[in-house]
C-alpha cells in the first residue's frame, strides 16, 4: 500500500517533469497507518473518519498536509482510498485547469481541507480547525450526545519548524489544551539546501514539551505497525496536543537519490524510477495500480458507515435538542440568521439618528456590540491589542481554558453562561491570521482578529491565503494612518491600504464615521466567498451629514454605501446652486478634510462634488454605469486619502492629497499641518487642477 503511493509519485512528477517526489515517499508508511483500513495485514490503522463519497461531512477527522510540496501523498491518498479524483487527474499533475495542482489547493480537489504549500501555516490552520471543533463541541454537545466529536490530524515538515508561525500556533495549541490534535512529524533531516543539521539545531522534542504537548517519539516512520500504536497512544491524550516524531528517509526506495535533496525538488529521472522499481519489488508500468491493492485502499464503505453513523446521532439529538440541533445545522451551513438583515438596518439606522463623533475604531466596536449578540458564531480576538482594538464587548468573554482542558463557562450579557468568543491571540499577528484561516475552513464560525494596520504585514501571506481559499474571515486593523501620533514611523500607516486593496479577492474598508463603519461589517459578514479588512482610526472622527438624497438612510441601512463609494456631498448641501466642477474623493478620516475644503471652496464659488469611498474594491465591483453616477466624465477629480498616492490615478485623478514618504513622530494635529492634510491645502489643490485646465 505504501509502495502504491511511492509509485504513483514518483511517476506523476516524472510525467510533469516538475515537482517533490521525496517527501511523499518518505512518508507513505505514515499515511499507510493513519489513513489505511482498520486492521489491514494485521497493522492497527484506520485512525482517520473520513467519508471519500462525501468530502464535506461535517463531523468527518480533518487531515491537513503542511508540508504542501508533498501533494502527490494527498493527491494518490485520495485517489487510493475512493474520492472523485480518477487517475486521469493524477496523470495530469501540475498541469492547466487539473484537479491536482502543484500545490494542494482548498476548493479545486475534493477532501483537501486548506491550501497549502507556504510552509508552517497549514500547521496553523489545523490548529484553528482544531480549536473549532473544541468550541462547538462545548456549545453544542449534550449528555448522551457527542453530535461534534472528531480529531485534526496534520504532516508537516523541517521546514514547516523551521518557519516562525509553526512557535506562535504550537504555543497557542498548548495553552488551548488542544487534545484532539495530533501532528506527525516527517523528521527527514533534508531541506532544499541539504542536511539541515548546521541551520536547524533546535530541540524539537523538547521545544514542544515547553509548548505543553504531549510529545511521542521519535519512532521509526517507516514501521507502519508502529505509528499506528503511537497514533492510538495520542489518541488517548484528554489534555494536551500531541506531537508524533517521525524519522524517515526522504525519497525511500531510491538507490541514489533518497536522503539527498534531490530527491526534494526534482524527478528521479527515467534510470532512477526503474532502479527504484526493482529495489521495491513494484514491477507494474507507471501510474498502474493492482485491483488487490487498491481493494485494501478503499475506503468508500467504511465512510459511508462512518457518516450514517453520525447521521443517527443527529436524528437523534434534533429530538432530544430541536433549538440547538437547528442552530448547529445553519452554523454548519455557514447561513446567517434570520434576523441579520434587520439587526444591520437597526445598527446602522441607530448609528445615523445618534451621529456620534468617535474613533472609527470605537465604531467598530459599537457595531460589533448589536452583531455579535445577534450572531453566536462571531468569534473574535486581538493580538495583544484589545484595548487599542475594541474587539471585544458584552457578548464576546474571553476564552479560558482550565488546567484539565475544559473551555470556562462566563456569563453573557444576558446572564447565559457561554464559552469564551474572544482570543487573547497574544503577540502573534501572523499566528493569529492563520488560525482564524483554519477556523473558517472547519466551519461553525465567523472568525475576526485585531491589531495594528502597520503589523498587517506580519499576517499578510496568511491575508494572502484567505484570499485565494475565498474564506469568510475578518481583519480588524486600527490605527490606520498618521493621525496614530507619538508612536511615529515604526507605527504609521503609510503603504498599508494601498497593498491591503492589491489582493485579489480581498474586501477593504475604510470608513468615515458610525454609519459606514456599520455598513463595512455588514458586508464583511453577507462576503461568505472573501475575507474583509476594515481599517480604522485611532482618532475621533465627526459623522458625515447624508443629507444628500443617494446617502439618506433607508430601509436597506444606507444602500449607497454597501456600493463601497457614494456621493456623499452636492455642491448644494454648502449653499451654491450650481453644478459641481470638480469631485473630491476621500476615504475614513479624510472625509471630513473633503467637507471642510468644499466648504473653503464654496466661499470662493467654486462648487465641488464630495464622494465617501470607503471601499475601492467594493466601488470597483459595481456597473460601469454606477461607477459613472458617482464620478461623471469630464469632471477634474481629487483624491484624499493619508496614504500613499500610489493607487488613486487609476480613477482619472488629476492630483492626489496623499503621503508618499514614511511618517514622524509627533502630535496628530502637527503632522496633519506638516504633510498638508488641512481643509486649506486640499482647497488650494482642487483650485490649482481648475485653474491648469
Amino acid at each position: 500500500m505504501a509502495n502504491a503511493i511511492r509509485a504513483l509519485a514518483m511517476d506523476a512528477v516524472q510525467q510533469a517533469n516538475s515537482g517533490h517526489p521525496g517527501a511523499p515517499m518518505g512518508m507513505a508508511d505514515m499515511a499507510v497507518a493513519l489513513w489505511g483500513p482498520r486492521g489491514a495485514d494485521g497493522v492497527p490503522a484506520g485512525h482517520l473518519k473520513h467519508n471519500p463519497r462525501n468530502p464535506n461531512w461535517f463531523d468527518r477527522d480533518r487531515f491537513v498536509l503542511s508540508n504542501g510540496h508533498a501533494s502527490m501523498l494527498m493527491y494518490a491518498l485520495l485517489h487510493l482510498t475512493g474520492y472523485a479524483l480518477p487517475l486521469g487527474e493524477l496523470r495530469n499533475f501540475r498541469q492547466l485547469h487539473s484537479k491536482t495542482p502543484g500545490h494542494p489547493e482548498h476548493g479545486i480537489t475534493p477532501g483537501v481541507e486548506t491550501t497549502t504549500g507556504p510552509l508552517g501555516q497549514g500547521f496553523a490552520n489545523a490548529v484553528g480547525m482544531a480549536l473549532a471543533e473544541k468550541l462547538l463541541a462545548r456549545e453544542f454537545n449534550r449528555d448522551g450526545h457527542a453530535i461534534v466529536d472528531h480529531g485534526t490530524y496534520v504532516f508537516m515538515g523541517d521546514g514547516c519548524m523551521m518557519e516562525g508561525i509553526s512557535h506562535e500556533a504550537a504555543a497557542l495549541a498548548g495553552a488551548w489544551k488542544l487534545h484532539k490534535l495530533v501532528a506527525l512529524y516527517d523528521d527527514n533531516g533534508i531541506s532544499i539546501d541539504g542536511q539541515v543539521t548546521p541551520w536547524f539545531a533546535d530541540n524539537t522534542a523538547l521545544r514542544f514539551v515547553a509548548y505543553g504537548w504531549n510529545v511521542l517519539g521519535p519512532i521509526d516512520g517507516h514501521d507502519t505497525a508502529l505509528v499506528a500504536r503511537t497514533l492510538a497512544e495520542a489518541r488517548n491524550s484528554t489534555e494536551r496536543p500531541t506531537l508524533i516524531i517521525c524519522k524517515t528517509h526522504i525519497g525511500k526506495g531510491s538507490p541514489n537519490r533518497a536522503n539527498t535533496a534531490k530527491a526534494h525538488g526534482e524527478p528521479l529521472g527515467a534510470e532512477e524510477i526503474r532502479l527504484t522499481r526493482e529495489a521495491l519489488g513494484w514491477d507494474a508500468a507507471p501510474f498502474v495500480i493492482a485491483k488487490d491493492i487498491y481493494a485494501a485502499w478503499d475506503a468508500k464503505a467504511a465512510g459511508a458507515e462512518a457518516e450514517r453513523a453520525w447521521n443517527a446521532r443527529l436524528a437523534a439529538y434534533k429530538a432530544a435538542h430541536p433549538t440547538l440541533a437547528r442552530e448547529l445545522v445553519r452554523r454548519m451551513k455557514g447561513d446567517l440568521p434570520k434576523g441579520f438583515d434587520q439587526t444591520v438596518v437597526d445598527t446602522v439606522l441607530g448609528a445615523h439618528a445618534k451621529a456620534e463623533t468617535v474613533a472609527s475604531r470605537k465604531a467598530s466596536q459599537l457595531a460589533l456590540e448589536a452583531l455579535t449578540a445577534a450572531l453566536p458564531e462571531m468569534l473574535g480576538g486581538s493580538a495583544d491589542l484589545t484595548g487599542s482594538n475594541l474587539t471585544n464587548t458584552k457578548a464576546t468573554p474571553n476564552l479560558r481554558v482550565t488546567t484539565t482542558g475544559e473551555v470556562v463557562q462566563t456569563a453573557d450579557a444576558a446572564g447565559t453562561p457561554v464559552g469564551g468568543r474572544h482570543i487573547n491571540y497574544g503577540v502573534r499577528e501572523f499566528g493569529m491570521a492563520a488560525i482564524m484561516n483554519g477556523v473558517a475552513l472547519h466551519g461553525g464560525f465567523i472568525p475576526y482578529g485585531g491589531t495594528f494596520l502597520t503589523f498587517s504585514d506580519y499576517s499578510r501571506n496568511a491575508i494572502r491565503m484567505a484570499a485565494l481559499m475565498k474564506l469568510r474571515v475578518v481583519h480588524v486593523f486600527t490605527h490606520d494612518s498618521i493621525g496614530l501620533g507619538e508612536d511615529g514611523p515604526t507605527h504609521q500607516s503609510i503603504e498599508h491600504a494601498a497593498s491591503l486593496r492589491l489582493i485579489p479577492n480581498l474586501d477593504v474598508w475604510r470608513p468615515a464615521d458610525t454609519a459606514e463603519t456599520a455598513v463595512a461589517w455588514a458586508v464583511a459578514l453577507r462576503n461568505a466567498d472573501r475575507p474583509t479588512a476594515l481599517l480604522l482610526s485611532r482618532q475621533n472622527i465627526s459623522y458625515a451629514p447624508k443629507g444628500h438624497s443617494e446617502a439618506a438612510p433607508d430601509a436597506a441601512g444606507l444602500d449607497a454605501i454597501n456600493k463601497g463609494a457614494y456621493v456623499l456631498a452636492e455642491p448644494t448641501e454648502v449653499g451654491l446652486r450650481k453644478r459641481a466642477q470638480a469631485v473630491l474623493i476621500a476615504t475614513g478620516s479624510e472625509v471630513q478634510l473633503a467637507l471642510k475644503a468644499q466648504e473653503l471652496l464654496a466661499a470662493r464659488k467654486i462648487a465641488v462634488r464630495v464622494v465617501s469611498m470607503p471601499s475601492t474594491t467594493t466601488f470597483d465591483r459595481q456597473s460601469a454605469a454606477y461607477k459613472a453616477a458617482v464620478l461623471p466624465a469630464g469632471l477634474p477629480r481629487v483624491a484624499v486619502e493619508m496614504g500613499v498616492s500610489e493607487g488613486w490615478w487609476k480613477y482619472g485623478c488629476a492630483a492626489v492629497v496623499g503621503i508618499d514618504t514614511y511618517g514622524e513622530s509627533a502630535p496628530a494635529p502637527a503632522l496633519f499641518k506638516h504633510f498638508g492634510f488641512t481643509p486649506e491645502n486640499v482647497a488650494d489643490t482642487v483650485q490649482k487642477v481648475l485653474q491648469r485646465r
